[in-house]
């Protein structure tokens, strides 16, 4: 079958000065334990969401998720929106764990806060922003379960955690949250959706077999 072309390209000079920009604020930064460039997973989670037939916006929201958490604080959420509109900085700053920049290592309370914050979010995220955060902990999930199979146990030293308890309860609690979400989600995240689950489950299974059975499920017991 032929190439197909568009008279009207989907992705535009923004989404290049997009990342552009979110190239230049994590120049330095890597994907954790590795020395792979954290754009990598800029690029897959907008790959992604293009993917689930989404617009220019949520592919821009992709490639900059990470850059207020990441050290650029209010200012960077402010210069977002300035250069690049109002929905943008909305998905970005859907998809913050905090926004100015401070990052709480381990598996304490806090860390447990934020993430229980984000999940209980879910309900007011608009589809765009769900639809990027799907992007987003789909690529983190396969990433570590391709590293837990090459690393096991090892890489849950990258999340300040033994066992990965922690990590995996929220992967889990992300996987019913996007499945409870799914009619607004679109017709084309149902396959992310559903990768999501088999992803978490196989990551699940892998862990009973290096530790046995957890003695938790989810994050509430």
């Amino acid at each position: 079958m032929p190439e197909s072309f568009t008279d009207t390209p989907l992705l535009t000079a923004r989404f290049d000065a997009a990342l552009h920009y979110a190239t230049e604020h994590h120049r330095l930064q890597l994907r954790k334990g590795t020395p792979v460039p954290y754009t990598a997973h800029l690029l897959a989670v907008a790959s992604l969401v293009l993917e689930m037939h989404g617009d220019e916006d949520e592919a821009i929201g992709g490639l900059l998720h990470d850059v207020v958490e990441d050290g650029g604080g209010r200012e960077a959420l402010a210069f977002i929106e300035r250069e690049f509109g109002a929905a943008v900085a909305a998905i970005v700053l859907a998809n913050s764990d905090t926004v100015d920049g401070v990052e709480v290592a381990g598996g304490g309370r806090r860390w447990f806060d934020r993430k229980q914050a984000y999940l209980d979010g879910f309900p007011a995220k608009t589809p765009a922003a769900l639809r990027v955060s799907l992007a987003d902990k789909l690529h983190n999930a396969r990433s570590i379960l391709i590293d837990y199979r090459t690393h096991g146990d090892d890489v849950w030293a990258r999340f300040n955690q033994t066992q990965g308890l922690a990590t995996r309860l929220y992967y889990r609690e992300l996987a019913l949250g996007f499945e409870r979400e799914r009619g607004r989600l679109g017709e084309f995240a149902q396959p992310a959706v559903d990768e999501l689950r088999r992803t978490v489950d196989a990551i699940t299974a892998l862990a009973v077999e290096h530790q046995g059975p957890d003695s938790r499920t989810l994050f509430a017991g």
